[in-house]
């Protein structure tokens, strides 16, 4: 229980990484604020999870706007002060080809997968400084960081783009004892904002070397260890959390016979 009673911020709690994510820290003893542009959502899951206000706390958060950004900072400062941990979760992953997205949809992608965890951890850092503590923000990115995907380039791009914004942080805010680093989960489908067809999901899943998807407990397992003191020598670093998905494709039928 060594994040009982830490304040934990978490973007996108709505979805499936934010909800897994949330559940994990307060699981934890901690103290959750879930972020979202779904309130109503982010209500059910406390509800379902038993939570009291004294242990979760919600926000409405549009993260295209600057001030409903600093909204949910200053919303967390007054409730329970500055925040500990921030996990900057929150992300779109549509599919369009770079020739046939409009330039609306590619804002969109930077404007919550990039400009968002700027503004999230600029004002996070900010608090945490003032008030002396010295804190941890995890960006959550994707294999899509390190390996193009045709339909998807915008978002890889976008990926690629927070983690270095990541170590960008984390070598700046050193001095303050603010650590910043990255996790990269795997493939979890079921997502209601970005909907996968089965026969998809099903060779996504064959693709992966350990053969399945990322589970409730992969990427939380990760973000609490690197939350964690047992993290304290740990800042600007990257973690897969994919069970292989980012060092190679499996192809089943490629190999000959072991002898």
């Amino acid at each position: 229980m060594e994040l009982k009673d830490k304040i934990v911020v978490v973007t996108g709690s709505a979805g499936i990484f934010g909800r897994w994510i949330s559940e994990a820290f307060w699981r934890e003893g901690a103290r959750v604020v879930l972020s979202d542009n779904r309130p109503d959502a982010s209500a059910a899951i406390m509800s379902e999870n038993g939570i009291d206000p004294e242990r979760g706390l919600i926000h409405a958060t549009d993260l295209m706007s600057e001030s409903s950004v600093q909204d949910l900072a200053n919303t967390v400062s007054t409730a329970w002060g500055a925040a500990d941990i921030v996990v900057n979760n929150a992300g779109v992953y549509p599919k369009g080809r770079l020739l046939e997205i409009s330039a609306e949809e590619f804002d969109r992608i930077m404007g919550v997968n990039l400009r968002a965890p700027f503004l999230v951890s600029r004002l996070f850092a900010q608090q945490m400084i003032a008030a002396g503590k010295r804190g941890s923000i995890i960006v959550i990115s994707s294999g899509a960081a390190r390996q193009m995907r045709t339909g998807s380039a915008p978002y890889c791009t976008s990926k690629t783009a927070v983690e270095r914004l990541a170590k960008g942080f984390a070598l700046e805010l050193a001095d303050h004892g603010i650590r910043v680093n990255v996790v990269e989960p795997g493939f979890a489908p079921g997502s209601v904002v970005s909907p996968l067809a089965d026969d998809y999901v099903e060779r996504m899943k064959a693709r992966i070397p350990l053969k399945r998807s990322s589970g409730p407990q992969d990427a939380p397992g990760a973000i609490l260890f690197l939350a964690s003191d047992k993290a304290s020598f740990i800042t600007g670093a990257t973690l897969s959390v994919d069970g292989g998905n980012s060092i190679g494709t499996y192809e089943s039928g490629q190999l000959g016979a072991v002898r």
